[in-house]
């Protein structure tokens, strides 16, 4: 079995802007390519897991997302890192209904889990929303991390807050 370091994408990976779809608005978060490198050294499987509510609100479609996908895989590439899956829930109960992938549902990291044996107590997560921590919770990951470079969040929310992707390494 494998362990994992799940990421979210938006506010964990790049900045968070709403609905971002486009290259020229995609700026990495500074300590990423250090972080996903140092869990990748530790042999860790480096998988995304992002809610995508822009494409069920018509915001942009998937083929948008599937662009900007592969241009940041191309960048972790550049940089020696392998992201081995890039899972999103293109839903919003509101305009598609309801799913079992929209976090905090586990589906995306279910179907990562079985498709690529991973041991979910030993793998991390780390997103920007409770909605985040709350999916690792019910997935029954190890360690889940909430971090405050993303959404804004209640300072008394969980106690299993970094400020950056660099403490998990420091």
């Amino acid at each position: 079995m494998k362990k994992t370091l799940f990421l979210d994408r938006d506010g964990v990976i790049n900045k968070e802007k709403n609905y971002l779809y486009k290259i020229e608005d995609f700026e990495f978060i500074d300590g990423v390519f250090e972080t996903c490198k140092y869990f990748q050294d530790l042999d860790y499987l480096i998988i995304v897991i992002t809610n995508q509510a822009g494409i069920a609100r018509g915001k942009y479609t998937e083929n948008d997302f599937d662009i900007l996908t592969k241009w940041m895989l191309e960048k972790f590439k550049e940089k020696g890192i392998e992201i081995s899956a890039v899972y999103h829930c293109p839903h919003h109960p509101d305009f598609s209904g309801e799913c079992e992938c929209r976090k905090p549902k586990p589906g995306m990291l279910l179907k990562a889990k079985y498709e690529f044996n991973i041991d979910m107590d030993s793998s991390i997560l780390v997103g920007d929303k409770i909605t985040d921590i709350e999916a690792g919770i019910n997935a029954r990951i190890g360690q889940n991390y909430l971090i405050t470079t993303g959404h804004k969040i209640n300072k008394n929310s969980y106690n299993i807050k970094i400020n950056s992707l660099l403490e998990l390494i420091h």
